[in-house]
């Protein structure tokens, strides 16, 4: 199973995101669903780096399935919306693959 947690303020603003697991939905290297995760939040820490500029703290393991991303500081515009569009994408594939991944929220 895939926890996918996006942190937030008090204000609702995002503050971060991890990813741990594994969808287990398909033998490794063919499993679609862990792929696509794999992509969407692989493509949300390069254009946080290098379109908006955002300074963040960056955890990975690979083995473990492991992604954590946590902003220094909070998000301007342009963060906000790369956020936006990665919990859209995250949240179309749990519409389809409910049994696999889980989103939840915390606050910080």
């Amino acid at each position: 199973m895939i926890e996918i947690v996006f942190t937030k303020d008090e204000k609702g603003n995002y503050r971060g995101f991890s990813c741990h697991g594994h969808a287990g939905a398909g033998a490794y290297g063919e499993d679609i669903v862990c792929a696509a995760v794999s992509a969407l939040t692989i493509n949300a820490v390069n254009s946080l780096q290098l379109l908006a500029h955002a300074e963040f703290d960056l955890e990975t393991d690979e083995e473990e399935g492991l992604i954590r991303v946590d902003l220094a500081s909070a998000p301007d515009a342009s963060s906000l919306l790369l956020l936006d569009s990665l919990h859209l994408g995250l949240s179309s594939i749990q519409k389809d693959h409910a049994d696999t991944m889980h989103i939840r929220y915390e606050e910080v």
